[in-house]
């Protein structure tokens, strides 16, 4: 048994989730929020058997997208952060995935 935690941002989870249904896969999603840009995200936890673990991986790669968004300037909320003056563009999206090892796992 293994178990897929899956960071993604929330834009891409409706989706995602609808699709690990529609194939079978039961997941639990938790709302998260991302430190970088402190916009949400979902975390998506699915117990997997392993030979399942490809096919999970698949369909988040294929429904949680990799974007471009262009940041306005913010001023600094506390004195030690950085300024940025301008727009700045970055790379947003697609998934972060961890699969870990499940020793024990029990459904009652």
């Amino acid at each position: 048994m293994k178990l897929v935690i899956a960071i993604l941002q929330d834009k891409d989870a409706a989706q995602a989730v609808t699709e690990l249904n529609r194939r079978g896969f039961r997941a639990t999603k938790l709302a998260s929020t991302g430190g970088f840009l402190r916009e949400g995200n979902t975390t998506i936890l699915a117990g997997v058997q392993e030979p399942d673990v490809e096919q999970v991986v698949s369909v988040l790669r294929r429904t949680c997208s990799v974007r471009h968004e262009t940041l306005a300037p913010q001023t600094p909320s506390h004195s030690g952060e950085p300024y940025v003056p301008f727009p700045v563009e970055v790379t947003v999206g697609g998934a972060t995935v961890f699969v870990v090892d499940v020793d024990r796992y029990e459904k009652f």
